[in-house]
């Protein structure tokens, strides 16, 4: 039941915060509290994840971290799976992604979400100090 109840709320989570535009993202957020083991672990999954719908060479991403342990270690996630990144949109690529990501913390789980103009991906995740593991499936949700 409490795993039924938390993917409920993970999806309610990511209808609820859609994204407003091509460049206009939610604002990204996450909790200062969560370890830097954790935030590598969720960060890692979910890059690996986003690359099975936006490929790295598929344009540059767009990423305003918010000086969380999870900013720091999405933005070096995105690196080592070979994404070009930059944190201000002066710049000469051609194709700019924004991408946001939202950590919230639910009933002892942390729920991630990113966010791109085309895609959202979503999950649910049991996390300690040493790190996080997945504990629910992906959620993803395309944009038209």
């Amino acid at each position: 039941m409490q795993r039924i109840l938390s993917v409920l709320f993970l999806s309610a989570m990511l209808a609820g915060c859609q994204t407003l535009g091509a460049d206009d993202l939610v604002a990204s957020s996450a909790p200062q509290e969560l370890s830097g083991p954790a935030a590598s672990a969720i960060a890692g999954d979910m890059v690996s994840r986003l690359a099975e719908h936006v490929g790295p060479g598929t344009g540059t991403i767009l990423l305003k971290p918010d000086g969380s342990p999870f900013g720091g270690a999405l933005e070096a996630s995105l690196k080592v799976w070979g994404y070009a990144v930059v944190s201000d949109q002066k710049t000469d690529t051609e194709k700019l992604i924004p991408l946001a990501y939202v950590i919230d913390t639910y009933d002892g789980q942390v729920l991630a979400r990113l966010s791109t103009s085309s895609i959202d991906l979503g999950r649910a995740y049991s996390a300690t100090a040493a790190g996080a593991a997945p504990t629910s499936p992906l959620s993803v949700m395309r944009h038209g």
